[in-house]
């Protein structure tokens, strides 16, 4: 019987370690930094992805903003911040797939010094024109667009920003001749479309979904691919006859790259139970995008596929920072 206990004791040792091992981590708070100003998506998804993880994790999940230069700021210090998982970032693809392409002294290299934990979600936008332009579908702006080179100017939140490429991208894809114009956020910009100011935005959908639907701004298309469920009645880009016009803004958790893979897998778990959470996938779901919860591996993979194919588009456009 002593030989018995003594054998079912040394197999229950590793898993009481590894169980052990799993209590001990997170041993204080976990800092998420949010890399733009407070009160915008990033910092809504963080507060409600934050909320189900601490609850999963045991620990709280202590939401900082840490804002500037397009998001780099924030990444940054995540990158250079002791990997033992207690300091992570909600990320956004300008920092870490575009401005990489058109910075010389970026500040760290988003393939190489950040671990990927989770994708949270993907928000495609919106394309809208003024009021007062006399469009009515995508074909008609990008003819418009044709007659009148250089003559349209379309808005975004910022050099190098997800609105930006959109923009770029839709010159790429239909050849057509539009003057980029960019604001500090996405909010002036909408207000200068309003006004005329501006012809032509490709915003994130929550930017422009409360004027589609008061009817003061239409939607000619979405750069999805596939229809979203809150306008579920205006066609993807593809649909309305720009095929390749897919972009969006996406949305996810890293950290310093080293954390231990452990850890990483701890951290994925409590991401992951945040996009299934009722009323946290509510809230993901207002953003008006695909909510993910993938593996670090698969948002690893997602990452270098959307860097490359960015890069791209930056170099043929010449996109670059002024």
């Amino acid at each position: 019987m002593i030989r018995r206990r003594t054998a079912l004791a040394g197999l229950m040792l590793p898993a009481l370690a590894g169980r052990a091992r799993a209590q001990g981590f997170p041993d204080q708070p976990v800092r998420m930094i949010v890399p733009f100003a407070a009160g915008g998506p990033a910092d809504i998804i963080a507060r409600v992805v934050g909320r189900v993880m601490g609850e999963r994790l045991g620990r709280p999940v202590v939401v900082e903003s840490r804002p500037g230069a397009g998001g780099t700021i924030g990444v940054d210090a995540v990158a250079k911040a002791r990997p033992d998982g207690h300091t992570l970032v909600m990320a956004s693809s300008g920092a870490i797939v575009i401005l990489p392409h058109m910075r010389a002294n970026m500040p760290y290299d988003p393939l190489r010094d950040l671990a990927p934990v989770s994708q949270v979600l993907g928000v495609p936008q919106i394309v809208s024109v003024a009021p007062g332009l006399g469009v009515r579908s995508l074909q008609e702006l990008v003819a418009m667009a044709r007659a009148r080179p250089g003559q349209l100017a379309f808005g975004s939140a910022g050099i190098g920003s997800s609105l930006h490429m959109a923009g770029e991208l839709l010159k790429l894809r239909t050849g057509i001749d539009i003057t980029h114009v960019p604001y500090p956020g996405a909010a002036p910009a909408v207000t200068d479309l309003l006004a005329g100011r501006i012809q032509i935005l490709l915003a994130d959908v929550p930017a422009l979904l409360g004027q589609v639907r008061a009817g003061a701004l239409p939607a000619l298309a979405v750069t999805a691919e596939q229809r979203i469920a809150l306008l579920p009645e205006v066609p993807t880009a593809i649909e309305a006859g720009v095929p390749g016009l897919v972009s969006e803004t996406w949305y996810g958790v890293l950290g310093p790259a080293g954390i231990p893979a452990d850890r990483i897998a701890t951290l994925n778990a409590a991401v992951r139970a945040a996009t299934e959470e009722g009323e946290a996938r509510r809230v993901l779901a207002d953003q008006g995008g695909r909510i993910v919860g993938s593996s670090p591996e698969a948002f690893a993979a997602f990452i270098r596929q959307t860097h490359g194919a960015w890069g791209e588009v930056v170099r043929a456009t010449g996109a670059r920072l002024e």
